[in-house]
């Protein structure tokens, strides 16, 4: 519970000050074991905080209201509204000096420094694992070592941020930190840094643990997304999922297929790849997260600028067994949910040996399509007919909440226009103190 948000929004409905004070401490006495003189006195406490800061006016205070939520959007979700959003956060920051910029939609971003490409990534734990954080940790620190070596790097260090609210176990930093370093102990990456804080401070009560993993790593091969061409063809790993696939095995009744999920396997195929001289015929490399395929194969796509063409014939037996039977029973469409497979694009003539190398480190992988010329976009070919293949709203809908989630959406253009307004005044935002700080700067 956000108490800042509850009186907040109490006293824009009206509420009079005495009341939201009862309230609010008969709410914080349901979550916490305090004295009611205590919750009494915390509720006042928020109350003129809040107060304070009402009214204040200003480029430091103020934002333009997208009119739009981050859950009705899909923001998170991985789908047409998440991979919109990605695309105005792109905007604000602008054209950059690094090689590989987020523009581009790739897995890290990259800058070249003394001859090599410096990587860097960070991706959020998922965040229905709050009570499981050996899971969180473990499958958010595999996730961000996967978007450094999809770049064609070494990862050489991680560091992470964990942030628990007030009410929330201590212990809870101590086993997701030991998630991490449990893969980065296998993969030799060491753990060097990180925050750890409370969600909200004071103002959030309850026991939710959310944060993030990131990883530096070095190359001098890139193997960006923009680097696929005509002609070349793509290449699967067999996937059997992470912290989604694990997150839809616990909350819909499977707890036995999480175990399927741990496993190092993507990791260890790639450091088998960097290793054989093959590694520098690959053109790009990414994993199967961001949506599923659906949502991979169409951002690829549009970042390289060609037409992407996929067998789904040739896709089902690289879903885990126990995975895909679990994904059939739920009725989860496997194309849209994050399988975390390796996808690699490369020329034809060196698909061969770059399986054989793979499936030396015991991981399977077979061509799945291939790349042509046409406008940028992706197609599923369906027993040789062409089928729809864009992402949708959301990613599969892979619990149950996530099922009623999907029935309720507003309407996708109307909501963009909001988007697109609020990112148009972050940016003039920016630009005001850009300027502001520029001209200080050139008066010292």
């Amino acid at each position: 519970m956000d108490v800042e948000e509850y009186v907040r929004r109490k006293i824009a409905d009206g509420t009079d000050e005495e009341t939201l004070q009862t309230n609010l401490a008969d709410s914080i006495l349901e979550i916490k074991n305090v004295k009611p003189s205590y919750a009494s006195a915390f509720a006042r406490a928020v109350i003129e905080e809040v107060k304070n800061t009402r009214g204040l006016k200003g480029d430091f205070f103020e934002f333009m209201p997208a009119g739009v939520k981050m859950g009705e959007f899909g923001v998170g979700s991985r789908g047409k509204g998440d991979f919109f959003a990605h695309r105005q956060i792109a905007r604000i920051i602008g054209k950059t000096s690094a090689s590989v910029g987020v523009d581009e939609m790739d897995d890290a971003g990259a800058v070249c420094a003394s001859g090599q490409y410096i990587i860097c990534t960070v991706d959020g734990m998922h965040s229905r694992l709050s009570d499981f954080p050996f899971l969180a940790g473990f499958h958010v620190t595999r996730a961000t070592l996967r978007d450094v070596y999809v770049m064609g790097a070494k990862p050489i260090m991680l560091f992470s941020d964990i942030h628990v609210a007030d009410d929330g176990d201590v212990a809870k930093i101590f086993d997701y930190t030991a998630g991490i370093t449990t893969v980065g102990e296998v993969m030799e990456v060491p753990l060097v840094t990180g925050s750890t804080l409370r969600i909200g401070g004071d103002m959030v009560l309850g026991s939710r643990l959310t944060g993030c993993v990131g990883a530096v790593g070095v190359a001098e091969h890139l193997t960006a997304r923009k680097s696929s061409r005509p002609g070349d063809v793509l290449l699967m790993t067999e996937g059997a999922g992470g912290g989604t696939i694990a997150t839809a095995a616990i909350y819909s009744g499977f707890p036995e297929v999480v175990e399927q999920t741990i496993n190092l396997n993507f990791l260890v195929a790639c450091e088998t790849l960097m290793k054989s001289d093959i590694f520098y015929k690959i053109h790009a490399m990414t994993d199967v997260t961001n949506g599923g395929l659906r949502g991979d194969a169409f951002e690829m796509a549009e970042t390289a600028g060609c037409r992407i063409v996929i067998d789904e014939n040739a896709i089902e037996s690289l879903v885990e067994p126990h995975v895909r039977s679990m994904l059939e029973t739920l009725q989860i469409d496997y194309l849209g949910v994050s399988l975390d497979a390796l996808l690699i694009v490369a020329p034809p003539e060196v698909s061969g040996e770059i399986c054989r190398v793979v499936e030396s480190a015991g991981v399977m992988m077979h061509e799945i399509g291939y790349v042509e010329e046409g406008r940028p976009e992706s197609v599923l070919m369906v027993n040789g007919k062409e089928s729809d293949f864009t992402p949708r709203f959301r990613e599969s809908a892979y619990t149950p909440v996530k099922k009623v989630v999907d029935t309720d959406m507003r309407d996708f253009e109307a909501m963009k226009a909001g988007v697109i307004r609020a990112s148009d005044a972050a940016i003039g935002k920016k630009e005001r103190v850009l300027k502001s700080l520029r001209d200080r700067k050139r008066i010292l």
